[in-house]
């Protein structure tokens, strides 16, 4: 039978976030249930062994948010997240190890649905220190709005010989005044994007950036991922870089990424802004530099204000600004920080935003 855990810790709030722990190893889940049951917040109601056990407690113990490791018997954490998301949406935070196919699988978690992740340590004794955020994380995710997962979010990464059959996707310069794309994305930005980057056509006559907000190791697999399902050619973005049509370039985890006079990437670890590295603000900044109001900015999903400060300037400046609207977002921090600081040219739901971005395109080459 799953660990049933009710044990309290001093005072709880009136209302603490219920809190399910799924993990097959007997030590992480008592480690996570202390750390969080340490917190006044948040109460654990319940943990299990493996999938199977999670999707029996569910409907009994009722969590607000529940924590689900990668692998696992019987039924492995991505399968049980699919069957969470069918039948009983709610905000999931994965575990993950930092392998690259752990990270490949954190990835496709994200496109199914979860919400956020935290890496797994390595060693026990780092418990602790290596999850200081994980408290916060889940707040965060008990604000989140899920829904149930779309049919393109739910495609399986496609294997290495899949990938190495594919012909090259073609890339080339891009011409004098044509407008640059920058699209900014936070906390639900993977799932967002699973949907968008694919909608993009081909012949996009402009290139494109991407700044999600995520750590080192995980951006490789976002752009592998969306790569493998998109008309374009997604790549993490490497120093000297340069901007091309048919090519979206992802920011690094960890890095923020600018360009240079030359107009090719440049990655730095100067200190983060907004508590992010890499930040959609420095990314936009730096864009406008270069491309003045020649710039499509898309705000999407995610906690906070980054791209806010950034917008503000491109729209004082005839820019285009593309805030992703409430009813799709994941979390309504970031896009509602544009719009409430009256710097969004469009406010929209996630399926138009691909063919607004084109309108706007046309619209910049027209003017």
């Amino acid at each position: 039978m799953a660990d049933k855990v009710v044990s309290q810790a001093g005072i709880k709030s009136p209302n603490p976030v219920r809190v399910m722990v799924v993990d097959d190893s007997a030590f992480m889940r008592f480690a996570i249930t202390q750390q969080l049951n340490a917190d006044p917040d948040l109460q654990v109601v319940g943990t299990a062994s493996n999938g199977k056990e999670a999707l029996l407690l569910i409907p009994q113990m009722k969590p607000d948010v529940i924590t689900l490791d990668v692998e696992m018997p019987h039924l492995d954490g991505l399968s049980t997240l699919r069957e969470i998301m069918k039948n009983f949406p709610r905000p999931v935070i994965m575990f993950s190890s930092l392998t690259k196919e752990g990270a490949a699988e954190t990835i496709q978690a994200l496109m199914l649905g979860a919400v956020d992740f935290i890496a797994k340590p390595d060693n026990r004794l780092d418990i602790r220190s290596e999850m200081g955020d994980i408290a916060v994380k889940i707040k965060q995710a008990a604000k989140a709005k899920v829904k149930s997962t779309t049919a393109i979010a739910s495609r399986k990464l496609p294997s290495d010989s899949s990938k190495s059959n594919k012909p090259e996707k073609p890339v080339r310069p891009y011409r004098k005044n044509t407008p640059v794309i920058l699209i900014g994305s936070s906390t639900g930005g993977p799932g967002a994007l699973n949907e968008i980057i694919p909608a993009l056509p081909a012949n996009l006559s402009s290139p494109v950036m991407i700044v999600q907000h995520m750590p080192s190791g995980f951006t490789r697999s976002l752009a592998e991922r969306l790569n493998s399902i998109s008309p374009l050619k997604v790549k993490e973005a490497e120093p000297g870089d340069q901007l091309m049509v048919g090519q979206i370039l992802l920011a690094p985890g960890g890095f923020h990424m600018i360009l240079d006079d030359n107009e090719q990437v440049v990655l730095n670890q100067k200190p983060t802004v907004h508590g992010v590295r890499p930040s959609v603000d420095v990314t936009l900044n730096s864009v406008i530099q270069r491309f003045g109001k020649n710039v499509v900015a898309v705000i999407l999903t995610g906690m906070g204000s980054d791209g806010t400060l950034g917008a503000k300037i491109l729209h004082s400046a005839g820019g285009h600004v593309i805030a992703e609207h409430e009813s799709t977002c994941v979390v309504w921090g970031m896009p509602r920080s544009v719009v409430e600081a009256g710097a969004a040219s469009e406010i929209l739901p996630r399926p138009q935003i691909a063919k607004a971005i084109e309108a706007a395109i046309r619209d910049m080459v027209i003017n």
